[in-house]
């Protein structure tokens, strides 16, 4: 992919913690990189720093995750000085709070911007309306995926021809099975206490911070009908409780409540996600709220292993019923256990069989060389519509 001669883009992010929004981040600035740009990342900082730094990106340190207005406009001058020193060619938001300090510094500065729309960020009110919206006020909407590019549409009434989708991407050369050493997955497999490799129950993974949204709360209470039906199964939930400690120490509570001790983990964070899903049969996504895209659900199915999601959001356009996984109501622990309780009787063989056609077909459609050629397609007509003057 070709970018234009000293191109320099300037991607903003509130912090680089963990999550699908920086992940990308860090894959297009890897992309831009590699096309011989440069790529800055305004933000707070976080554990993902020197996987930008070894991405070839540079951060630069700014209070992005902040919504005091008096800090906000600080950054906003500090943003200015940003691209008019480094000759920024383009400025990508990601988010809201910090898009207001950003689009106001490249509007200012004169230099094209672009958004992407990670979330689908409701409103009940006018004022909610017009905050969300200030992800529309760019030259072109990233979407991504189909269900959040007719969000976008429906809720601000935009031209279509402003929004384009482009589905999140997977790096294939990190999460590929042939890549994963055993030891990794052994490593992981003694340190959540579960058996080795071939020995023991089904083993299910939810990956994704602690929080009620997420449904972990259906997952315990699926798992205690699966229990009270004799089945055996294990649990992990891997995540962050991200200083909610109050909902983690709920979460306990609950598995103690269900007897489910020994069989329901909470692990923590993980940085190994390609051996975590490895070291588990069955990808678990029981978000309450819609995913907008569901990354959770196709890194797994990439690493050869089925999913079980709920049946609303992107995650609806990611996980084909029967063929590489099942799609259950969000919330209704009867039906995830049914799911549950399927995927054990599949047996190794028939989990093996749904996880190569989840492979096959998530390395075909979400790659992460196709997403970011999208995205710096993106930037190049944005910045052929500035030179034309259209």
């Amino acid at each position: 992919m070709s970018l234009p001669p000293n191109f320099t883009l300037l991607q903003v992010v509130p912090e680089l913690e963990t999550g699908g929004a920086e992940q990308t981040t860090l894959d297009v600035a890897r992309a831009v990189v590699a096309a011989g740009g440069r790529a800055l990342v305004a933000s707070a900082g976080g554990r993902m720093e020197a996987r930008l730094s070894a991405a070839g990106g540079e951060l630069v340190r700014l209070p992005m995750q902040s919504k005091n207005p008096l800090v906000m406009l600080q950054t906003g001058r500090a943003l200015r000085r940003v691209i008019r020193e480094r000759r920024v060619s383009l400025v990508h938001v990601r988010s809201r709070a910090p898009a207001f300090p950003a689009l106001w510094a490249a509007r200012v500065e004169g230099v094209p911007t672009v958004a992407t729309y990670h979330g689908i960020y409701l409103a009940k009110g006018a004022l909610k309306r017009w905050y969300n919206a200030v992800m529309t006020r760019v030259d072109r909407v990233i979407a991504n995926s189909d269900y959040t590019r007719n969000h976008v549409l429906t809720e601000h009434g935009i031209a279509p021809e402003k929004v384009v989708s482009i589905p999140r991407g997977v790096d294939l050369e990190r999460f590929d099975p042939v890549h994963v050493a055993a030891e990794r997955v052994e490593a992981l497999k003694g340190a959540w206490g579960l058996p080795p490799a071939g020995e023991g129950p089904l083993v299910f993974l939810l990956a994704g911070r602690l929080t009620p949204i997420k449904g972990h709360e259906t997952i315990i209470a699926a798992a205690a009908r699966l229990k009270d039906e004799g089945r055996d199964l294990r649990v992990i939930f891997a995540g962050d409780d991200q200083g909610r400690t109050a909902f983690r120490e709920s979460l306990e509570a609950r598995v103690r409540e269900a007897g489910l001790e020994g069989r329901v983990a909470l692990v923590g964070h993980c940085d190994d996600m390609p051996a975590a899903f490895l070291a588990a049969d069955v990808a678990l996504l029981p978000t309450l709220v819609p995913e907008s895209f569901g990354r959770a659900a196709v890194e797994p199915q990439v690493m050869g292993r089925p999913v079980i999601a709920s049946d609303h959001g992107g995650t609806t356009e990611t996980v084909l019923p029967g063929q590489t996984g099942w799609l259950a109501p969000p919330g209704e622990a009867q039906a995830w256990a049914r799911a549950m309780a399927e995927a054990q009787d599949l047996g190794g063989e028939g989990l093996r069989r749904l996880g190569q056609a989840a492979r096959d077909r998530a390395v075909k459609l979400y790659s992460n060389d196709a997403m970011c050629a999208a995205t710096l397609s993106v930037y190049e007509q944005v910045l052929d519509a500035r030179k034309g003057g259209t």
